[in-house]
């Protein structure tokens, strides 16, 4: 059994931040991986088909699971993610290191459309996805579990979203 002598532990003083890393990947028409929205800040090329992105603290990504095999699809998804800093919880998924806080998480084709959809609505009122507020996503997710629509995004929203932040900081 190996241990890592750094867990539970602050970081040390001037320790770079803990930046979370997606695994992307894309073999056209079997499996493909890719981001929604979320601004990285650095990526590295694995091969021709699979490269990682590097996402800092605090933000937020949407990350897209599809695959398929001779029958058809056999996995539609996608979660929002909050990159998390040094000492913050998370949870784990798969492609993610070390893992997020999951403001969504949704399967199934026909969710992972709404949730589409629902992205597509934030970018109309000339939101960045990845700057709405995180509750509008927990909103959607839990929306979508109980099988209800969820509510519209909308400038007000975002508007306390950004000063709540503002006090936060």
């Amino acid at each position: 059994m190996t241990t890592d002598p750094d867990i539970g532990r602050a970081p040390r003083p001037g320790a770079p931040p803990l930046l979370t890393q997606v695994e992307l990947t894309w073999f056209e028409g079997r499996i493909e991986h890719w981001i929604r929205f979320g601004h990285d800040c650095g990526e590295t090329i694995v091969d021709r088909r699979r490269r990682h992105l590097a996402f800092p603290p605090g933000s937020v990504f949407a990350f897209v699971r599809w695959a398929s095999n001779d029958f058809g699809t056999i996995i539609s998804r996608i979660d929002i993610v909050r990159a998390i800093a040094h000492g913050e919880a998370y949870q784990t998924l798969p492609f993610v290191r070390p893992g997020g806080d999951i403001l969504l998480r949704i399967s199934g084709w026909p969710k992972v459309e709404r949730v589409l959809k629902a992205i597509d609505a934030v970018e109309v009122l000339g939101i960045d996805p990845a700057d709405a507020a995180p509750d509008h996503w927990r909103h959607v997710h839990n929306r979508l579990i109980a099988g209800y629509e969820p509510r519209p995004y909308d400038r007000a929203q975002h508007r306390a979203w950004l000063l709540r932040r503002g006090l936060a900081s």
